[in-house]
């Protein structure tokens, strides 16, 4: 591991323990999805087959699933309603590990609710139920009551959404407090008028919304022009920092004190923006309360995001994700990591292919299998034995190379998508667990001799053999290294 590499880590393990506040409009998105095969008789309208049903957290409740998945010690307030959704909401965020003791439930004030009706990873239809009421200055100060009894946070964000919670009176008494307490207060903002935000360490609109700021067309985003009007905007409003997101052509950070720093996009297949600018706040909020500057931070945001919007509907960045996005050696995939990432390949339709090997000594036999594995689908698992399975298969003196080395090495291929260790003589566990559509190995093997073959061929999956390269081995090479 590089010098580079390993402060990337140590950023990335800062992240686990840090303690943040996330205020706002929580929402709870619920996705329906099915397949569409004819039109109604009824109406000019699709039918949709219903398969799945599923729920997710939302808009602030986002956010702060967000940093919980990152390991954050997160505490959510907001107001919710006292009906189904908000059970269900509340239940999630147990589940993430959110503290929910300034989430208040209201009679009278339905749950924020946004069910998108999904066929073929496209959006037909999106119903919501809200009340977008402004927060009663009583009820404000319940809160922050409640607030005052929490430990205090290392950086406070406002998720606004423009459904209530984030009143004038709401957004002054949380500058107020971020400067009690010597600590950045972010902003994902809603309003067109940037100046309502005055006192924020950090506002981060997107395009969209800072042209509705300026109230008007947009120079060239890569112009000079563009970056004069944002420092401009800023200094005018009396906000601390800007980071204007925009879209493939990245960010633009406009920082109190210094030049601006444009930050190009990260490389990848867009298949889904939403919560997109959630992951980017998040990260950027956790940056900043270890210590990282606004710039760096900035750019691992931009990263974070990179890979959320290559997932389908409300999404997470694992600290894995985020590595590998900021172009650290991945780490290996397992329990619920492993699972989230399998159910977003699945939500997007890939097809998820298994091979699995010791890859002791990596040399150009198993180049060949991963990479005619790869073809075989559209994501690639590749189950690695640990060092205690591979001397007991193998003999006393190897692994000649440990696991965590093994696992860097074939993470770092392009054709691997991710890496699993398993513990056991055989990976029959971890095909059960992983649920491939096509399991891949060796020529060597015969089809029906296939460790996992019937788990697969039981949801209709398929075993195939890959072609060998001749006399390539790990033997073999650890026998001529030794000169045998």
């Amino acid at each position: 591991m590089n010098r580079s590499e390993s402060s990337q880590r140590a950023m990335v393990e800062r992240f686990a323990g840090a303690r943040l506040w996330v205020v706002g409009d929580v929402m709870l998105d619920e996705y329906v999805q099915g397949e569409v095969g004819r039109i109604s008789p009824e109406a000019p309208v699709p039918v949709v087959a219903v398969e799945q049903t599923w729920t997710r957290l939302g808009g602030a409740a986002n956010v702060a699933n967000c940093l919980a998945t990152l390991g954050a010690d997160v505490l959510l307030c907001g107001v919710i309603g006292a009906d189904a959704a908000g059970e269900v909401l509340v239940a999630a965020c147990g589940e993430a590990g959110i503290d929910t003791c300034a989430l208040m439930r209201l009679e009278g004030r339905p749950t924020a609710r946004k069910v998108r009706v999904v066929a073929r990873h496209q959006q037909l239809l999106r119903m919501d139920w809200e009340r977008p009421e402004p927060v009663s200055d009583a009820l404000l100060d319940e809160l922050l009551a409640t607030l005052g009894s929490a430990p205090p946070p290392e950086a406070i964000l406002l998720s606004d959404y423009g459904k209530g919670m984030l009143t004038d009176a709401a957004l002054a008494r949380f500058f107020a407090l971020g400067r009690e307490l010597g600590v950045p207060v972010l902003v994902d903002p809603k309003r067109t008028d940037l100046s309502a935000y005055a006192g924020a360490t950090v506002v981060t609109p997107n395009q969209r919304e800072f042209t509705a700021m300026v109230g008007g067309s947009l120079p060239p985003v890569d112009s000079e022009a563009f970056g004069a009007l944002a420092m401009a905007q800023r200094s005018g409003a009396g906000v601390g920092s800007l980071v204007v997101t925009l879209g493939e052509r990245g960010l633009l950070v406009v920082p109190e004190h210094g030049e601006v720093h444009p930050i190009e996009a990260t490389s990848r297949d867009v298949y889904d923006v939403t919560g997109a600018g959630d992951t980017l706040i998040a990260v950027l909020a956790l940056a900043l309360a270890t210590g990282v500057d606004l710039v760096e931070a900035a750019r691992v945001a931009n990263a974070a995001a990179g890979v959320v919007v290559a997932k389908f509907g409300t999404a997470c960045v694992t600290p894995s994700e985020l590595l590998g996005a900021l172009g650290s050696s991945r780490t290996v995939l397992g329990g619920s990591q492993l699972q989230s990432q399998l159910a977003n390949w699945r939500a997007q339709g890939r097809k998820v292919v298994f091979t699995n090997g010791c890859f002791d000594l990596l040399h150009t036999g198993h180049l060949s299998i991963l990479r005619f594995a790869a073809s075989q689908g559209d994501a690639l698992v590749v189950g690695l034995n640990d060092d205690a399975s591979v001397r007991r298969l193998k003999g006393a003196d190897r692994p000649v190379m440990s696991q965590d080395d093994r696992a860097a090495l074939v993470a770092a291929l392009d054709c691997v998508d991710a890496v699993a260790l398993f513990s056991e003589d055989t990976p029959l566990a971890l095909i059960t667990e992983v649920q491939p559509d096509v399991l891949v190995k060796g020529a060597d093997y015969r089809v029906e001799d296939v460790v996992g073959r019937e788990v697969v061929e039981a949801r209709g999956g398929r075993v195939v053999l890959a072609p060998l390269v001749p006399n390539r081995s790990s033997t073999r090479l650890r026998g001529k290294l030794q000169g045998e």
